[in-house]
């Protein structure tokens, strides 16, 4: 499967923005689908998944409450809706998929798919 993050820019601190992955070559409905970010001299680091059919999420402690995950499989696409953004939220955001499985996790080891990444910067 193929993804491709879209929806970066720069926002204000406060403001909202919406990512979102655009998959194909595959069945999009039967894989979890995660976002990751890596902030500037940072590692990797887990923000939010879906599972296959939306019913399960999962959220770094940080954007619960002011992220948000979903998908529409009709569409092929997940979104990662962020709101309130502060400018720790800045970083390239990822999203991935674990084609192996409609359940999800929070592990990035279990993602075998990756998109390109997209930036965000939130100015204070």
């Amino acid at each position: 499967v193929q993804l491709q993050a879209s929806g970066g820019g720069l926002v204000q601190a406060g403001g909202s923005l919406r990512l979102s992955c655009a998959a194909s070559g595959g069945s999009f409905s039967r894989y979890a689908v995660a976002w990751f970010r890596r902030a500037p001299g940072k590692p990797r680091e887990f923000v939010s998944s879906i599972s296959g059919s939306g019913v399960t999420t999962y959220y770094k402690n940080s954007v619960k409450g002011r992220f948000s995950i979903s998908r529409d499989n009709a569409e092929n696409t997940a979104y990662l809706s962020m709101k309130s953004v502060k400018p720790e939220d800045t970083a390239v955001y990822y999203c991935a998929a674990d084609t192996s499985t409609a359940y999800t996790t929070t592990r990035e080891e279990d993602f075998d798919s990756w998109g390109q990444g997209t930036l965000v910067t939130v100015s204070s």
